[in-house]
């Protein structure tokens, strides 16, 4: 069974932003670093800086700091479709996640996409994950 790269991803940023850590580093690939341009884009990562390391590659991800560090405010990730279940949409039942403030990333015919960029492309898709 192969892994999983994309909850890799979702939990190492969720376990860095639970622990205040300000730094994360995630293997790099085409569909991790497709959705940390998604993350970079909507505000919720800081930096993303591309290195080599023993012929492989790893992104290092700078996180947005919170506002106020004592607070509730956490970005929370969560995985959708995965391995074992496949979660598919067409663009007019794609879910809106808090009324529009959060984000739904999904992987299309046309690349990995937001809810909203699929919505005015008109395609579907698998649901990947949401972003609150």
């Amino acid at each position: 069974m192969g892994r999983d790269t994309i909850a890799d991803v979702i939990t190492s940023i969720r376990n860095a932003d639970m622990n205040k850590k300000g730094t994360v580093r995630i293997a790099s690939t085409n569909i991790t670093e497709n959705i940390v341009k998604i993350l970079l884009r909507e505000g919720f990562i800081e930096n993303v800086r591309k290195h080599r390391e023993n012929n492989k590659y790893f992104l290092g991800l700078t996180l947005q700091p919170r506002r106020n560090r004592k607070g509730p405010y956490r970005t929370i990730l969560k995985r959708i479709s995965r391995p074992g279940l496949r979660i598919y949409s067409n663009y007019q039942r794609i879910p809106r996640i808090l009324g529009g403030m959060g984000i739904v990333i999904l992987s299309t015919s046309r690349g990995i996409m937001t809810d909203r960029e699929a919505r005015l492309e008109g395609i579907g898709g698998e649901i990947l994950c949401y972003i609150w």
